[in-house]
């Protein structure tokens, strides 16, 4: 059974590489932050209760699945259901790249516009999770990664998406 988790930093490649695994195999795709956040309100915070109770419900009614996301608690808790960790770590100039050419996610936000008004806020966030402390600063994220006992992979160059799926997983990619 296929069951990915993908984590790591806003612009790291998450929601890209989630995508192109649920497409070519076929898996339900769970990116963290239509749970966390309320819906079409940028940085408004669902309940914590909410949010658990939302994942949980997703891992016990799909048995082939790719979750994505940064958030410390959320990705330890999935944790324990995957098949596979994938820890996506390319730096700061990538993700912060990336972020720049994101395109509009409409899931998350009513216009391009109002997308565009939170890039310098996102900008700086990125670039502040190598210093902070938070679940989802890098720190927690190597301990997330250097905790967990399975399978896993740790990508400090994004992927060339084609062919990536069928890699090995069972060593990291250090």
């Amino acid at each position: 059974m296929e069951r990915t988790l993908i984590f790591g930093n806003a612009g790291s490649g998450k929601s890209t590489f989630a995508a192109h695994l649920s497409g070519a195999q076929g898996l339900a795709h769970l990116d963290l932050d239509t749970l966390v956040w309320e819906p079409r309100l940028v940085a408004v915070p669902r309940p914590s209760a909410a949010v658990e109770g939302d994942l949980v419900r997703f891992l016990a009614a799909e048995t082939r699945w790719v979750i994505e996301g940064c958030y410390g608690e959320w990705i330890e808790l999935a944790s324990r259901h995957c098949t596979e960790l994938v820890f996506l770590n390319p730096g700061e100039a990538i993700c912060l790249a990336h972020c720049r050419s994101r395109p509009w996610e409409p899931h998350k936000y009513v216009s391009r516009a109002e997308q565009d008004k939170v890039l310098d806020f996102l900008l700086g966030w990125v670039r502040a999770y190598y210093t902070r402390e938070d679940s989802c600063s890098l720190m927690r994220h190597q301990q997330l990664f250097e905790d967990f006992k399975g399978p896993k992979r740790e990508v400090t160059v994004p992927p060339a998406l084609e062919g990536f799926a069928q890699r090995p997983t069972n060593a990291d990619s250090r």
